[in-house]
């Protein structure tokens, strides 16, 4: 059984930083494609940022140059380093993988950027 756990998040000022944890298990960390995501309230789930298991990694527009995301395959970690916070980043942050064509979900970690 595959499982994600998030951290990281918190309330931060804008033009902040925060750093995002999904610490996974149950698969084969290493061939596993990750990605963030991300849940305001009011709004439909959005997708934030992706890195596959070569370490090729692709953004949303809206974070695209703000926010980097990595892996550690010797932790099964996968981080998503976020600068210059702005008050529309505040959402729910779930990190999602896909193992054998089912998807997978963490429970969410809130950050909120206050202005």
């Amino acid at each position: 059984q595959v499982q994600l756990v998030e951290s990281g998040g918190d309330l931060v000022q804008a033009g902040g930083s925060l750093r995002l944890s999904c610490a996974a298990s149950g698969s084969t960390f290493s061939l596993n494609t990750f990605s963030w995501h991300r849940q305001a309230p009011g709004k439909q789930r959005e997708f934030v940022a992706v890195i596959f298991s070569g370490g090729h990694t692709n953004y949303a527009d809206s974070v695209k140059g703000r926010f980097t995301i990595s892996r550690d395959n010797a932790k099964n970690t996968v981080y998503l380093q976020m600068n210059s916070l702005k008050p529309e980043d505040t959402a729910v942050y779930i990190c999602k993988t896909v193992v054998r064509a089912r998807e997978y979900w963490g429970q969410g970690t809130q950050v909120t950027v206050s202005s």
